[in-house]
């Protein structure tokens, strides 16, 4: 066009956001700011919404600040896409200070509002929101509803849910829909049927939302027969459709199912390709999750930080840190490497890969750190033996004004246990609830009794462990620790009958039978031994095979032992033969350099 009014501007600008395309319109928007055309309101209130999109806080402020200058912080559709952004930036109290400055506001300045205080988890301040809203429409029971469900505060939302009923409100489509994924990720499975019957007696099961929701909520709590029944059931097949039944065959395994939906699929957005990525990196198919990564670059797709998110979690799984690289420079190149959710992933995949160096640099160019940063660095360095490095962090963490959660603790135990740091140890458990006020999980337990048992403390390891047998989770962790606490001391007696305990506690579980196997061989006991490995043919338990692999260029090798379908096995043979006869005559490795 030669000439570009602002109505050409802003139906661009308009467009990208459509589309979601964040970045691409906040760099029309600088174009135009270039050119010397004027913003209007409408300008910026498509800005707002590609800085809300892209969770760019910075360049919002930035607006913010242009759109006092040029005097539109009166219009109020201008003042609602400020609450919205600063909201879903996670800055509630600079969306609350846009508010109280609005001279005029609307039901759409109410519920902006509520969500950034919702959305910031700030549920004290957004309730007192609710309660002072001239008036409840729906989309602010959704707002409270939604809320709670994201946090896993499953009672609460049935609360809202009731309150709802009663004060003569409608629930529509997205109220179901939060009810579902709060039942998901609760795991209360009778509660969500309650609700799919709700739906089904109100007239909302054909709505897509809702249905997206069944399937999700089926997928994660039920079996593969009644995730295909709701499938079925679903008149109009939507993308997001596929997309959920994509990942609910991924959630329950069957990643052959999955593939043929993704292949029937007749249109693949981000979310698709992010749902193969994820699945395969979940079930244990790391390099097929890396594959579908570069093809889906290869399609033209750009991934969102969801997908960085799982590749680099399939990274971390599959230790291959070339394509690690390849995937941290993607990240960068497409703008996502400031995200604090990205850059905790590249942490964690450089310790997971073995190169603790690049863990820490990540770690160094997180601007805005948060628990979750400090926790992954944490325990990289816990992963390599770091124990001085894992306390000198704990210390700059509380000096940085973060308290730690229960994850740092199960860190910080580990490390001292792999360290044999006892004291230490004993201090930080000690100060979980005298100082915190955390109460001890079943992992923290296990890792006291490792730790107690490593150092030879049996007794009080013994001791702690009964302390905490309540639970039945809490009893097979602790019995395992303390199990391999007299396995690593070759106390006979106790060990021995603590395996047999656990092999009543859980049949199943291979762990007993190796360990109390190896524990008789030491001793030679070797008809005892023989009777464990019988017992454990007996009840169809199989040890799951030792595997190792290695990254040769752009190719990843993998070892099992016992399988001999490597195709280079027999020139591997002659080479370990040959290095086993040179370490066995040490007069002919003299001389001898290796590349």
């Amino acid at each position: 066009m030669p000439n570009k009014d602002l109505i050409a501007w802003n139906s661009m600008l308009t467009g990208y956001c459509h589309l979601g395309l964040h970045q691409e319109a906040l760099s029309l928007f600088n174009s135009m700011r270039v050119n010397n055309s004027k913003p209007d309101d409408f300008t910026f209130t498509s800005a707002m919404n590609a800085c809300a999109g892209s969770f760019e806080l910075c360049h919002g402020r930035k607006l913010h600040a242009l759109i006092i200058v040029l005097g539109y912080d009166y219009s109020v559709p201008v003042s609602n896409s400020l609450i919205d952004m600063y909201g879903k930036c996670l800055s509630p109290c600079c969306a609350n200070r846009v508010f109280e400055g609005m001279g005029l506001k609307n039901e759409v300045s109410w519920c902006s509002l509520l969500f950034a205080y919702m959305n910031a988890a700030q549920f004290g301040n957004g309730r007192s929101v609710f309660e002072a809203m001239p008036k409840r429409v729906e989309i602010a029971w959704n707002t409270m509803i939604a809320s709670y469900a994201r946090c896993g505060e499953i009672e609460m939302c049935f609360e809202m849910f009731k309150k709802m009923l009663e004060n003569s409100c409608c629930p529509d489509q997205w109220t179901f829909s939060a009810l579902m994924n709060a039942c998901a990720e609760a795991q209360q499975f009778r509660n969500g049927c309650i609700v799919h019957a709700f739906i089904v007696k109100s007239g909302w099961s054909s709505a897509v939302e809702v249905n997206n929701s069944n399937l999700s909520f089926y997928a994660r709590l039920s079996g593969r027969e009644d995730v295909v029944k709701v499938f079925k059931s679903i008149r109009t097949v939507s993308q997001v459709s596929w997309n959920a039944i994509i990942d609910a065959h991924m959630k329950i395994g069957d990643t052959q199912e999955a593939f043929l939906a993704f292949k029937q699929a007749p249109e693949k957005n981000v979310v698709s390709w992010t749902s193969m990525i994820t699945g395969y990196a979940r079930n244990g198919h790391g390099e097929k999750a890396i594959f579908y990564f570069a093809d889906m670059l290869r399609n033209g797709l750009q991934p969102d930080h969801f997908t960085f998110g799982a590749v680099l979690h399939a990274c971390s799984n599959w230790a291959t840190l070339g394509h690690g690289k390849m995937v941290h420079g993607c990240a960068i190149h497409c703008g996502f490497h400031g995200y604090v959710y990205i850059t905790n992933g590249l942490v964690n995949m450089y310790a997971k890969c073995g190169d603790l160096e690049g863990s820490s640099r990540a770690f160094s160019y997180i601007l805005e750190k948060d628990l979750i940063s400090w926790n992954t660095m944490l325990f990289a360095y816990g992963l390599h033996g770091g124990a001085i490095q894992v306390l000198q962090l704990h210390e700059d963490m509380i000096s940085s004004g973060f308290e730690p959660d229960k994850v740092t603790f199960i860190g910080l135990l580990m490390s001292c246990s792999h360290s044999g740091l006892i004291e230490k140890g004993r201090a930080f458990f000690e100060s979980m609830s005298s100082v915190y006020g955390l109460t001890p999980e079943t992992d923290h337990v296990a890792c006291m009794v490792d730790m107690l048992g490593r150092g030879g403390y049996l007794d009080e390891a013994r001791e702690l462990a009964n302390k905490y047998l309540g639970m039945h989770s809490a009893r097979i962790s602790s019995s395992e620790a303390l199990f391999g606490a007299y396995s690593a001391q070759a106390d006979i007696g106790m060990g021995a009958g603590l395996g047999e305990e656990l092999q009543i506690l859980e049949p199943q579980n291979e762990m007993s039978y190796v360990l109390l196997s190896n524990l008789y061989c030491a001793s030679g006991q070797w008809k005892s031994a023989e009777m464990v490995r019988k017992a454990m043919a007996d009840q169809g338990v199989k040890k799951i095979p030792g595997c190792s692999w290695i990254g040769v260029g752009t190719e990843v090798a993998a070892f099992v032992a016992g399988r001999h379908s490597q195709p280079y096995m027999e020139e591997l043979c002659k080479i370990l033969n040959f290095l086993e006869h040179e370490m066995g005559n040490p007069s002919s490795m003299v001389g001898i350099g290796f590349t």
